[in-house]
């Protein structure tokens, strides 16, 4: 048995969140190696160690709509990014009050 960061019981299609980066996702695999337990999010198609996650219940999926959780647009996360090229960066650029 596969079981969260708080013993609760993951299966297939259970939906966790993984606490170090607040990733949420569907489980869409599971293993044992070596005593370890691993699960696989179908958001970043990556495997999480059980322990941990967090076992999501409908309750938390409603209240926070992580079911309706964007996909990231990276061309946007890039055109933003140009905005900042030109940006001079210097030490003389402010004075600290400290």
């Amino acid at each position: 048995m596969i079981v969260d960061a708080r013993n609760k019981e993951i299966t297939l299609g259970s939906h966790v969140r993984y606490v170090d980066t607040g990733t949420i996702g569907e489980v869409t695999d599971s293993k044992i190696e070596n005593d370890t337990s691993w699960v696989k999010i179908d958001k970043t198609n990556l495997w999480y160690l059980a322990n941990k996650l967090e076992l999501l219940n409908d309750e938390d999926l409603k209240t926070n709509d992580y079911s309706h959780d964007k996909d990231i647009d990276i061309e946007a996360i890039k055109n933003s990014e140009k905005m900042f090229e030109d940006v001079e960066i210097s030490s003389s650029a402010a004075n600290g009050g400290g």
